[in-house]
């Protein structure tokens, strides 16, 4: 490492790193402050949108960089961790120093819109599923280290709120470096496509797992050969005590560009007739329709499965159900009364982006109120709980 600013790691809270990633009017608003003389001043924290509140990564952040600059920043958090906030409602206060403050709001924005949307977002999914469990599948489509952290700390505490009202919730994620947001000592899974391929069958790479983790419990995916039914079931029938343990789980995957074996549009209508009919009877957008009865994992996919493993005498071996598991497609699953015993997911992660911009504004100067024309109602917004940041 050479020492220059872009050689350190993410949220180190030294001055070079932050002033190298922050606007550079900040950078000059504290300047200016430090030859003019400070004030102490009180930042507003919020989002435009509805959010669930995720604000530990930004307090933390904030707390050691006033450790490091020796002083200190009175952080009240209005909405307590994994409450729901409404649009434009200030999440949080920050009071301090301005010249100790003043070149911090890029770093800690960046830190609580994206998880403050994906907590909602994982909250939301929780809820329309509640007898599911939940696995964050996030990590492959994050943009580095530090939005891996947010997206899963955004998802167990999405999955905390949803707890307390009944839902199953995430059971872990697929990473050790952040399995400790969901109580885990490390990451959950068993094997990628690849490992398939390299195996030559579904069987095989089966049996490879097993022979490599014996005490593990076995989740085989069945799409790699279009077989996702006759590879199901010829795993099944090569380990029956696992099947019958409830230790085996085939794991649903399809390509949005083919429907499940054995199924075509017509039979996937006949098989949600038998299991659901009421999801298909009423108006439903082309969205909801394709996860209902579409290509893909759908719902008809899903029941197709569950009908096999019955059928064959495997009741207990659970279905893992993934691919484009959105807040939408939690929805329609659960209208369908689709049997799925686990959702591998990372939607959770915000699709609007625009939607997890957090807003910071200064509403008191040295405990006068002023704030910018327009956002008057940051001064009168009523507070909802209390809670020490």
């Amino acid at each position: 490492m050479d020492g220059s600013p872009q050689a350190m790691p993410p949220g180190e809270p030294a001055d070079p790193a932050i002033s190298a990633r922050t606007d550079a009017y900040f950078n000059r608003t504290r300047a200016i402050v430090q030859r003019f003389g400070d004030a102490r001043v009180t930042y507003a924290v919020f989002l435009r949108r509805p959010v669930v509140s995720a604000p530990r990564l930004a307090v933390d952040w904030l707390r050691a960089v006033a450790a490091q600059r020796g002083t200190d920043f009175d952080i009240d958090v209005i909405h307590p961790e994994g409450t729901w906030v409404g649009a434009g409602d200030p999440i949080l206060t920050i009071s301090g120093s301005f010249a100790q403050l003043a070149d911090l709001e890029t770093l800690y924005l960046q830190k609580m819109g994206p998880p403050c949307v994906a907590a909602h977002n994982a909250y939301q999914m929780c809820l329309e599923l509640p007898l599911v469990s939940f696995l964050a599948m996030d990590a492959r489509h994050c943009a580095g280290a530090e939005m891996q952290e947010m997206m899963a700390y955004a998802a167990g505490v999405g999955s905390a709120a949803a707890q307390k009202e009944g839902a199953k919730g995430f059971i872990g994620n697929a990473t050790d470096a952040t399995a400790h947001w969901f109580g885990a000592a490390r990451g959950y899974g068993t094997m990628p496509h690849a490992l398939i391929g390299y195996a030559g069958s579904t069987l095989r790479a089966a049996e490879m797992f097993h022979e490599a983790f014996p005490d593990e419990a076995l989740t085989v995916l069945t799409d790699y050969f279009g077989r996702e039914v006759t590879d199901g079931l010829a795993v099944c029938r090569r380990f029956p005590d696992l099947a019958a343990a409830g230790k085996l789980a085939v794991r649903l995957d399809t390509h949005g560009g083919r429907f499940l074996e054995g199924l075509d549009p017509a039979e996937s209508y006949a098989v949600l007739e038998r299991h659901a009919p009421g999801a298909i009877r009423r108006y439903r957008s082309e969205t909801e329709l394709r996860h209902l009865v579409g290509t893909g994992v759908s719902a008809a996919a899903v029941w197709k499965m569950r009908e096999a493993l019955d059928e064959a005498g495997f009741p207990r071996v659970r279905i893992v159900a993934s691919s484009g598991f959105n807040v939408q497609k939690c929805r329609v699953m659960a209208e369908a009364k689709a049997p799925i015993d686990v959702v591998g997911t990372g939607s959770f992660i915000p699709d609007t982006w625009s939607e997890t911009y957090a807003t910071a504004d200064i509403i008191a100067y040295d405990g006068v109120p002023r704030v910018k024309m327009g956002r008057e109602f940051l001064l009168t917004r009523k507070r909802n709980g209390k809670a020490g940041g």
